[in-house]
């Protein structure tokens, strides 16, 4: 996949940007930029496969969604997105906000690690992606009883309970006094 366009948009936008073609690259890439740092990751299936928590923790104290509080207030926090606009916009959806909350504030640096399947030409096309890709298979993930989880199709708006798409987030640039690097990766990672 060629991401010449949407790094340009990104790096007009103000973010940093690297092109990895695996994900082993870029988790060998956060392993040397990341050291005695205290690192808050997210509820992404996309670190996760990649082994990121685990390998940071090595030389850095890591908090995870057992710690949301903790990883709220590290120096800096991982995480991904949910869909990338080619145009450069992110969105993510959130259910308690620890992911979304993160993204916007507190932190020396943030770090998007997203890969060629969360990409959509425009931010109309990402917004569907999020609400009708990546909110129905984590919903599915995390075993809810809601009618996306359940047929795996799409959004339906519901008013369940176990609703997992409470809040929504489009960073059209990295927010003030906050650094934000996205890492690009030519592979199909997380929702």
């Amino acid at each position: 996949m060629d991401f010449t366009t949407v790094k340009r948009n990104l790096e007009n936008r103000g973010y940093l940007v690297h092109v990895f073609a695996s994900g082993q690259e870029a988790a060998a890439y956060l392993d040397g930029a990341l050291d005695g740092k205290d690192v808050g990751c997210g509820g992404s299936m996309t670190l996760n496969a990649l082994g990121i928590p685990a390998m940071l923790e090595k030389h850095n104290r890591v908090f995870g969604l057992s710690d949301r509080r903790e990883a709220m207030n590290a120096n800096v926090y991982l995480t991904s997105a949910n869909a990338l606009a080619e145009t450069g916009e992110m969105i993510n959806i959130d259910n308690t906000g620890n992911r979304t909350a993160s993204t916007l504030y507190g932190h020396e640096k943030v770090y998007f690690v997203i890969g060629r399947n969360k990409l959509a030409p425009t931010l109309e096309d990402a917004l569907w992606r999020a609400r009708n890709i990546a909110g129905p298979k984590n919903a599915q993930h995390l075993g809810r009883k809601t009618p996306c989880a359940v047929k795996g199709d799409h959004c339906y708006d519901c008013r369940s309970p176990e609703r997992i798409c409470r809040c929504l987030v489009i960073l059209w640039e990295p927010m003030n006094r906050m650094e934000a690097e996205v890492l690009l990766i030519d592979e199909e990672l997380g929702f």
